[in-house]
């Protein structure tokens, strides 16, 4: 009797911590499933999900804001315990506002991430709110410095080799993924300007844009950008190959440089450059610089394809949106438990951390 009491205890004991493990279900809208850094990102958030105890149903929104939205009340009026969601407007106040009302309306958890919900006073204005909200995401102008920082690094460090027609400057182009999203804002205005200021500390001449004639776009700079905002691999070959019909060695005026807002439209360009004869084995590699360190951009740096790439951590934004859903669904403080390595910012913003890749 007494083993039999003991053995009863030791269950209940166990029963109580699993109990501390969060229970219920989660709505995770995601702007696409076709975003290849996203990709990752979901199957990270779903394994953090399952250890949790929390059921997740995944939707793709498709690019649509309307399927998104649809989603969410769906999601609600079927029964849910916590709304995830990656914006499809990024950076657009408002929608996000409406959704975040559905949290409201039902005492919902809602949980944003790695889309922008507005500009830092718009978002900081709005999520401070609500206490059951929080966005999870990056410090919108880090990648793009630590891009810049890598780019003038490397153009120092192969200044030669990299300037085909030996005019002592370095041309360009740079690919922008979505025309109002933050990060891509600060990823093309950034990329360009921290790597001149690497190039002026050393005494080189600024990047010069590839076409002279190219609008300025103000602090951004000139670039080219996939107008349907999916940051994709197609948007950046097809302006590659056009570039290179006109702009090459032949003619004198090669593209010498290329930078990205991210790795799928770096890997592009890549596609574009060995169709004309470039970064393949035996030929001249011109640099290619992206973000998210994808596996397939390792794959293309390991391969000598790409240059480099800054990582944007796709299992810690994923345990970061996941610890807090969790916390916000058990009753706890949003950042119980969450890895002081995220920054937290006015109580609604979480910043997971950029890292240089190279291969090394």
């Amino acid at each position: 009797m007494k083993k039999f009491l003991a053995l009863a205890l030791v269950v209940a004991m166990a029963l109580s911590c699993v109990s501390a493990v969060a229970e219920g279900n989660a709505l995770v809208s995601w702007y696409t499933f076709g975003d290849v850094y996203l990709s990752s990102v979901r199957e990270a958030l779903d394994a953090a999900f399952a250890a949790k105890g929390i059921a997740v149903t995944d939707k793709d929104s498709n690019g649509v804001q309307q399927t998104q939205t649809d989603d969410v009340n769906t999601a609600v009026t079927t029964g849910t315990n916590a709304l995830v969601i990656n914006l499809v407007d990024s950076n657009a106040t408002q929608t996000a506002a409406n959704l975040l009302q559905v949290g409201i309306d039902n005492d919902l958890p809602v949980v944003f991430f790695n889309r922008a919900v507005g500009d830092q006073d718009a978002a900081g204005a709005l999520l401070t709110t609500y206490d059951k909200t929080v966005f999870v995401g990056t410090n919108f102008d880090e990648a793009g410095k630590m891009q810049g920082t890598m780019v003038g690094q490397y153009v120092i460090d192969h200044y030669d080799e990299i300037d085909l027609n030996g005019d002592g400057v370095i041309t360009y182009v740079m690919f922008k993924g979505d025309m109002a999203n933050q990060e891509a804002i600060y990823r093309t205005m950034y990329g360009v300007q921290y790597a001149n200021i690497e190039l002026e500390k050393a005494g080189k001449p600024a990047l010069q844009y590839y076409d002279a004639s190219a609008p300025t776009n103000g602090e951004e700079g000139p670039y080219l950008c996939d107008m349907n905002g999916t940051w994709s691999q197609t948007a950046s070959n097809e302006y590659m190959t056009t570039i290179l019909a006109q702009y090459n060695e032949s003619n004198g005026n090669m593209v010498e440089l290329v930078i990205a807002n991210n790795d799928d439209m770096a890997i592009g360009a890549i596609r574009a450059l060995e169709v004309a004869g470039y970064n393949v084995e035996g030929a001249h590699t011109i640099p290619v610089f992206g973000v998210d360190a994808t596996d397939a951009a390792k794959a293309e740096i390991a391969a000598g394809k790409m240059t480099g790439s800054i990582k944007q951590d796709a299992v810690g934004m994923a345990d970061a949106v996941a610890t807090i859903t969790a916390n916000l669904m058990e009753g706890k403080d949003k950042f119980d438990g969450m890895n002081e390595a995220y920054s937290v910012t006015d109580g609604w913003f979480v910043a997971i951390p950029y890292s240089v890749y190279t291969g090394e």
